[in-house]
Formats: C-alpha cells, structure tokens, sequence
C-alpha cells in the first residue's frame, strides 16, 4: 500500500487485518494500492495486478481517493470464485463507505467482503479406494 502515510496506525493495521483475513479464508493472494493512477485507472490496475508474484491467484484493489477511481482485478483462478457481479456489489459498498468519508473502513470492509466471496468450497469428493 504505497499511499500509507495517508492512515492512522491503526487504519493501516484495519487494512492490513483483513488482507490477512481474505487471504486466510480465500486462499488467495489480496493487494491493495492506494495512491495516484498514472492514464486510465483500469489500464494501471491491470499493470499493477500483472506484476504481482501470482497473478493468476491474486486480487489486486486499487483505489484513487484523488482521481475517484476504484478497481478490483481477479486473476484467472480467482475469477472461477469471485465473478465480476460479485465484485461490482463489493464495489458499490465501498464507493458508499468512502462517500461517507470512511476510506480505511471501506477499503477493509470491501477486502473481507472480497475474500468471503472467493472462498473456494470445500471439495466434498471422497476416494472409495482410500
């Protein structure tokens, strides 16, 4: 998160919370930048997104307090969890918090939202020959 001087200790500690959290329940990677966008906010998320170590597993948030801009990218692996309705909705719910002038608190809220709905199921399947 390049932008961190811009929260409290604990905002950052919030944010950082629930990456872990996302992760955990997920099992993917989550990443948030908050910070300028350089051109056009989903061309530079995709950019950020594809530099990551897996950016088939990850999720990047991209947020432009700024610039108004907001972005979430799913990797190919995470898209088969978290569809782009689903994160639209996590979208929305954030827009709405930061309207109300709750950056850190949307950008949380919308990691844990992100990461409950890309938890991956539980494979049920058993091996008769176990």
């Amino acid at each position: 998160m390049p932008a961190g001087e811009a929260f409290t200790p604990d905002q950052r500690r919030s944010i950082d919370k629930a990456v872990r959290a996302a992760q955990e329940a997920s099992g993917y990677a989550f990443s948030v930048y908050v910070g300028v966008v350089h051109g056009e906010p989903r061309a530079f998320a995709r950019g950020l997104h594809g530099r990551l170590s897996d950016p088939d597993n990850s999720v990047l948030v991209l947020v432009d307090p700024g610039g108004r801009a907001l972005e979430i990218v799913t990797g190919a692996q995470v898209r088969r969890n978290l569809d782009d309705a689903e994160a639209a909705l996590v979208a929305l719910s954030m827009q709405q918090s930061f309207a109300a002038g709750d950056l850190a608190g949307g950008i949380a809220s919308g990691v844990y939202q992100l990461g409950d709905h890309a938890h991956r199921p539980i494979s049920l399947h058993t091996d008769p020959h176990a």
